[in-house]
């Protein structure tokens, strides 16, 4: 069995998105209503809060210097030590909407999802933010938007809208785009619902589990391979990293629970599970 490790104490109410980029210092991830960027050092163990707005809903590295980040309403330009937060014009303004999770595309495209604070059954949407700025919809009726990220040959995209219960395929081209929705994995209701995910080198899918304590890991035909256990029952996405992306780092939530009963709910947590990640797609936008 693999083992998880606590890298942490519960240092975010709803951690989410981890990242790895070899400049920065560490692994960065959100606490994504405090509005906030965590990073821990991997040199020094240090763990730095770095506010950036009302909702901190994901970021990614740009490819030369900087990020790019999802906040409440739109996206966000940053440098890489995130000191300057430069919003982009909001893309809608119900206060009852926000964004959730995302990734970049091969060509280095920003996509995050929305979702309503309520929940709302179809209220969100999924967004791209274009290298020239510009923004498209490219999926709407959307409840809660989670998890995007692509094959190793970059043809194959995977996402979750988590009460669907199913992790969905798409064919993925530049000019296309995301097309054929197709579902690549159903997950049962009791082993939680599938939330952030991640693929490795080899073109398996790992994918946390909110409600199910667990990683599980599955071939991109749906075959489950594996299960990584946690001690706490709220796990929110998971990535690769380290120096030579051998590490799965894990983040957690502790949104209505109470700690007696999950003490580590809201840690960071890392496993070694004998395979290799895939670098992090950076933003390529130039304007």
């Amino acid at each position: 069995m693999i083992s998880v490790e606590q890298l942490t104490a519960p240092v975010a109410e709803h951690g989410e998105g981890p990242v790895w980029c070899a400049r920065w210092p560490g692994l960065r991830w959100v606490d994504m209503l405090a509005g906030d960027v965590l990073e821990l050092d991997s040199g020094t163990g240090e763990i730095r809060r770095f506010p950036v707005g009302t909702v901190a809903a994901a970021l990614r590295p740009r490819a030369e210097s900087g990020v790019v980040l999802a906040l409440e309403r739109g996206f966000a330009l940053a440098d890489d030590d995130l000191g300057r937060i430069t919003p982009l014009p909001e893309l809608w303004s119900d206060p009852g909407i926000r964004m959730n999770d995302g990734g970049c595309d091969p060509q280095g495209r920003f996509h995050c999802g929305s979702m309503a604070y309520a929940e709302t059954p179809g209220a969100g949407a999924l967004y791209r933010l274009n290298l020239d700025g510009t923004v498209n919809v490219e999926l709407t009726d959307v409840t809660i938007s989670n998890g995007l990220a692509w094959s190793p040959d970059g043809r194959t995209a995977y996402y979750a809208d988590t009460p669907t219960q199913c992790v969905d395929a798409f064919d993925y081209t530049p000019e296309s785009g995301l097309s054929q929705r197709r579902t690549a994995i159903h997950i049962p209701e009791e082993h939680g619902s599938p939330d952030g995910l991640t693929v490795d080198a080899d073109g398996n899918i790992w994918v946390a589990l909110w409600g199910g304590g667990a990683v599980h890991h599955y071939s991109p035909d749906g075959t489950r391979l594996g299960v990584l256990h946690l001690p706490v029952s709220q796990v929110t996405a998971c990535t690769f990293g380290g120096p030579t992306l051998t590490d799965l780092y894990i983040t957690t939530s502790r949104q209505g629970i109470d700690p007696i009963t999950e003490p580590a709910a809201g840690a960071l947590f890392r496993a070694s599970p004998g395979v290799t990640g895939q670098p992090a797609l950076p933003y390529r936008g130039m304007f």
